[in-house]
């Protein structure tokens, strides 16, 4: 499972940034913003919206329409930033693990008093009302009319697929007498900028159960009775990998990943979180919650909840703590809750982790496609995972749930905020655990089903329809990052042209849910009473904080040292036996499971659904030797974890 974005969402010495500054430009140190207008104005590029063309316009948004827009403020020094952020992750930089306090990196690098208040000057000199400020931007409201004079453009309305929707007409601007103290700006488009997954939280979604037979490991039970699947009988579906195994898989060893803390960003928040999560660990042996270490920080209150489908995210928050938990049982969890599903508000819930560095690894289980994200808000993003990697913070996405995305918008695609290249992009892989916890193989996570025919002698239509894989694939607009350099093939990184782009995921686990995790969470039954249940469930956003529980595990080998920003880490153990290196055929031929589902999701009182679902299919891409674009540089092996300690 993971929730999709619908379209919303002092300075460092010159010695210590000169070596680095090509490997920091390929990480997306800001332009500078050339005051190339007669007026005297600063662009804030990115801040035109691709979709709002000339074909497109609508013509002029009324002047008394009303907006509301994030100045986010630059600091004292964003290109300074980036190249820290670069070297304090670098393991060949003299740099490397030096990190900065939250209050010295503030310091440093934060906007100072003054151009909070130059900004803020200028932003009611042109009639708007400063509503917020915050450590990263200055909110404001008023008219069109308004924000025009402020920003330097025209606000028109534009047609975006079926509805209609306002942008600037041209790239804003900022008067160039604040001396780049602006970053961007968001806002000025009203397109929806939010991630998928009244103001009162709903209960828990109706109640979801996994029909059997099962697999207590993978192979345990074969499907004898049903047809065969490339030649043999295929096992069924696992009724879903616990924490003993999904740690013997990934070489946990002994560590457990005490005193490293780990957080967690999602929308909303289950209001049963520690009771499922007390309740799991007691029935499958994961070790019993100490008190504090899982706790919450969370809004002061909740917005857009039925437009967001707040009650969708429970399960969401619920898989990423049971998950971490159940690979690293002694590492802290803070849960750390976003307003609602739009990019501002999970914005603050990230930039609220480093802002009081709340942990030193943050797996997050949301995205978009590419297409869906905009200049400005990568910008505001890449500020805040910038801060995050001098602190020694270090923030895992999943790559998404739709392979190349074809199926699902028709278009070749990365997601985002996977695509950024100061994250860690969690690819997906289909795992078998035998008999023993033992790891047989991975196989790249892509899927096609196919259903039992009538007279159930045969698939229909064998091998089936694709229905959902690892993200992954190459960013049309972030470019190869220098970690990536002589580590991913040339084919991947020009798949777009003749520029060397930046290619996802960086390394992968466990995401399929035919191979998935168990998970326990209190759920409405069809009776309307509410009560702990489990289920098997998948996805990428089971792959994140199953890797973030591994990083703990590596964080705590290294004697509590920061890992940070992960991947140039992660690329210099490429090519080792610290990384299964996972193909779509690990044991020579195609392999499936059968599988069994309840029509009506709980009981079988209106039926069963059978099919097979046949693994290391995913879409376009394809789970290769080395560096391939479904799981980046493999699965963690044995020895991963310890190879942390120096």
């Amino acid at each position: 499972m993971r929730s999709n974005r619908a379209a919303v969402r002092a300075g460092v010495s010159m010695a210590a940034t000169l070596p680095l500054l090509a490997g920091a430009l390929a990480l997306g140190i800001p332009a500078a913003h050339a005051s190339d207008d007669p007026a005297g104005r600063d662009t804030l590029r990115g801040t035109k919206s691709l979709w709002a063309t000339a074909g497109a316009d609508k013509g002029a948004t009324a002047d008394s329409s009303r907006v509301s827009a994030r100045v986010y403020l630059a600091g004292r020094d964003a290109a300074g930033l980036a190249a820290y952020a670069g070297a304090v992750s670098d393991p060949s930089s003299a740099s490397y693990g030096k990190y900065l306090t939250a209050r010295q990196a503030q310091a440093r690098f934060g906007a100072t008093k003054a151009q909070v208040a130059e900004v803020t000057a200028w932003l009611k000199s042109a009639g708007l009302t400063v509503t917020a400020t915050r450590t990263h931007y200055v909110s404001v409201t008023g008219e069109v009319a308004d924000a025009e004079k402020a920003f330097g453009t025209q606000l028109h309305n534009y047609a975006k697929g079926r509805k209609t929707y306002r942008a600037p007409e041209k790239t804003a601007s900022a008067p160039a007498g604040l001396n780049g103290a602006v970053l961007t700006v968001t806002g000025l488009d009203n397109a929806p900028h939010k991630v998928d997954h009244s103001d009162t939280l709903p209960p828990p979604d109706a109640v979801f159960h996994n029909a059997g037979p099962f697999s207590s490991y993978y192979g345990s039970k074969t499907a004898t009775t049903l047809p065969g699947a490339y030649g043999t009988k295929v096992p069924y579906a696992v009724k879903g990998y616990t924490g003993k195994q999904l740690r013997a898989a990934y070489g946990a060893g002994k560590a457990t990943g005490k005193g490293v803390t780990v957080a967690i960003t999602d929308a909303y928040a289950s209001p049963t979180i520690a009771a499922d999560a007390a309740a799991y660990a007691a029935k499958h042996g994961d070790a019993a919650y100490r008190g504090g270490q899982l706790t919450q920080v969370l809004p002061g209150q909740y917005t857009r909840t039925e437009e967001c489908g707040a009650a969708g995210w429970y399960g969401e928050e619920t898989l990423d703590v049971e998950a971490v938990h159940a690979v690293a049982p002694a590492s802290n969890i803070v849960y750390v809750g976003a307003a609602s599903c739009y990019d501002d508000d999970l914005l603050d819930s990230l930039g609220r982790i480093v802002d009081g560095h709340l942990a030193d690894i943050v797996s997050n289980s949301w995205g978009d496609i590419e297409a869906n994200q905009t200049p400005d808000l990568a910008a505001a993003y890449d500020q805040v995972f910038q801060l995050g990697a001098i602190e020694g913070i270090g923030f895992y996405f999943s790559s998404g749930d739709n392979g190349d995305e074809v199926a699902n918008t028709g278009t070749k695609q990365v997601d985002t905020p996977a695509d950024s290249a100061w994250v860690t992009a969690v690819g997906g892989t289909s795992l078998a655990v035998g008999k023993g916890d033992t790891y047989q193989w991975e196989t790249g996570w892509g899927t096609l089903k196919a259903t039992l025919s009538d007279d159930g002698k045969s698939w229909t239509d064998f091998p089936g329809a694709f229905t959902s894989g690892a993200g992954g694939g190459t960013s049309a607009t972030v470019r190869q990052p220098f970690y990536q350099r002589g580590v991913v093939p040339s084919r991947l990184a020009k798949a777009n042209g003749r520029q060397a782009m930046r290619t996802v995921p960086d390394i992968a686990a466990i995401a399929d849910p035919n191979t998935g995790f168990l998970v326990g969470q209190t759920q409405t039954f069809p009776d309307g009473t509410q009560r702990y249940d489990e289920y098997r469930i998948g996805g990428t956003s089971l792959a994140s904080p199953v890797i973030a529980g591994v990083q703990a595990l590596a964080q705590q080998a290294r004697g509590g040292r920061p890992i940070g920003f992960a991947n140039p880490a992660i690329y210099d153990r490429y090519g080792t036996k610290l990384y299964h290196d996972v193909t779509d055929r690990p044991t020579g031929r195609d392999l499936a499971v059968a599988r069994v589902d309840f029509v009506n999701a709980f009981d079988a009182s209106e039926g069963l659904l059978t099919s097979v679902r046949s693994l290391g299919k995913d879409s376009s891409l394809k789970a290769v030797r080395g560096y391939d674009d479904v799981t980046g540089v493999g699965s963690p092996a044995p020895g991963y974890v310890t190879s942390y300690r120096r």
